[in-house]
């Protein structure tokens, strides 16, 4: 079965060395680099290896390497000109050295970045549109308001940027989590983008979902077909996962958080306990908020511009007044309050956790906890609270070798050991 090429944007097979909008000397550079590494490589090996054609495109690079004594061929494993077995010569080999100053990579050919800018472009995440019964059927099973559903949806659409604040343990991680299944359709990745000579890797399977592989004969392989990327953070981001790193060994950039989210989402989670100020990091989007654009730094010093294109969420259980200005908050299109549920819906959760968990549920035994321990204790109701305490209810039912039920002696274990009421 063939993959779903439903992105806006198919990247077309490769079939000369001007398609691949790159200076003929990299890929010269590229393919030394590879046969150093690879020893004796066949046509169709170093063709594979840098995503590109053999015919009409790798096959006249390594004639002209030839043709400068670069490489020889040391014979073949058939007939074909894919077939031939290629190695450096004494020359190649100090050309190759050369190579390695500027940088150490030796993976896929690169795109270039005016090829990757315009990718973006048509497969920018306003493209995405979900509706009203997509939404419900998406959260159908999580208990959440239909006011709360009904500001999720047009945030969504908007592709811009949503602050979701409130109470912790209440679902706001949750809400981008489900909003990501919302994106849907695939996107093309590149591998690399190479720009100013210089290199930066953008694919990345910590955040990128590989749908399958592509059709070579129609396909640009320097793109991987990939899921609308989700990017998460939390607590330990800092400011220079926001900018290009290279690194000192092989002097190839790593793209930023941002950049590998581009056409999907980024999710900066527990927002205000990062290691950096929130202004700070706030100050870091002024720009990209307002024109989608972003500019990073080369060691150079040059910059550079690429889009900014995704569902940028800001979650956070901190008082909003102590995070950021009005003039900020006015830049983030969508905000939504998430607060403590009510207590039809605490019942309804409480409800679908017994039933997940394969515990009775009896109206009596959520009174008692609602009377005794919030009322008493003068504590919110929050949404995590039964999952919480049905998972301590089973485990201490395990030790005392019993059936977990909601017997009042189990729900006062589990409570007294997991209510803390602080102040």
């Amino acid at each position: 079965m063939s993959p779903d090429l439903s992105s806006e944007m198919v990247p077309p097979r490769v079939n000369s060395v001007e398609d691949t909008g790159l200076d003929p000397s990299f890929i010269s550079e590229l393919l030394l680099k590879h046969v150093y590494f690879g020893g004796v490589m066949t046509g169709a090996a170093l063709a594979t290896n840098i995503c590109l054609p053999f015919y009409k495109v790798v096959e006249s690079v390594l004639e002209g390497l030839k043709n400068q004594s670069f490489i020889e061929v040391r014979g073949s494993t058939g007939v074909l000109s894919t077939t031939y077995r290629y190695a450096l010569t004494d020359k190649g080999q100090n050309k190759v050295k050369e190579a390695f100053e500027r940088n150490m990579y030796a993976g896929p050919c690169p795109v270039s970045l005016q090829d990757y800018v315009f990718a973006v472009q048509r497969q920018t995440i306003r493209n995405v549109v979900v509706t009203r019964e997509e939404v419900a059927m998406a959260f159908s099973g999580l208990v959440f308001s239909q006011q709360t559903l009904d500001q999720i949806g047009p945030a969504i659409n908007s592709g811009r940027s949503i602050f979701i604040f409130g109470p912790p343990g209440n679902g706001k991680t949750t809400i981008a989590e489900v909003s990501a299944t919302l994106l849907g359709g695939n996107i093309f990745v590149p591998y690399a983008v190479q720009v100013e000579g210089q290199i930066i890797r953008v694919f990345d399977e910590a955040h990128h979902d590989r749908v399958a592989e592509t059709d070579p004969e129609l396909v640009d392989q320097r793109w991987a077909l990939s899921k609308r990327p989700v990017v998460t953070v939390g607590g330990e981001l800092t400011l220079g996962e926001l900018d290009l790193k290279m690194s000192a060994d092989s002097r190839v950039y790593e793209a930023p958080l941002q950049m590998k989210a581009n056409s999907g989402m980024f999710l900066i989670d527990d927002f205000g306990r990062q290691q950096i100020s929130p202004r700070a990091l706030l100050n870091r989007w002024i720009i990209p908020l307002e024109r989608r654009v972003d500019y990073l730094t080369l060691v150079t010093g040059n910059k550079l511009q690429v889009p900014f294109d995704e569902l940028l969420i800001f979650s956070t259980n901190l008082d909003p007044k102590d995070l950021m200005d009005d003039a900020f908050l006015r830049r983030i299109r969508y905000k939504i309050h998430i607060q403590p549920p009510a207590l039809e819906e605490y019942r309804e959760i409480f409800k679908r956790t017994c039933l997940q968990r394969d515990i009775e549920y009896n109206e009596a035994a959520l009174g008692y906890i609602y009377n005794e321990y919030y009322v008493k204790l003068g504590l919110q109701l929050r949404a995590c609270h039964p999952r919480d305490l049905l998972d301590q209810i089973m485990d201490i039912a395990r030790y005392l070798r019993v059936r977990p039920i909601l017997a009042r002696e189990l729900i006062d274990l589990a409570c007294k050991s997991y209510f803390v009421k602080l102040g």
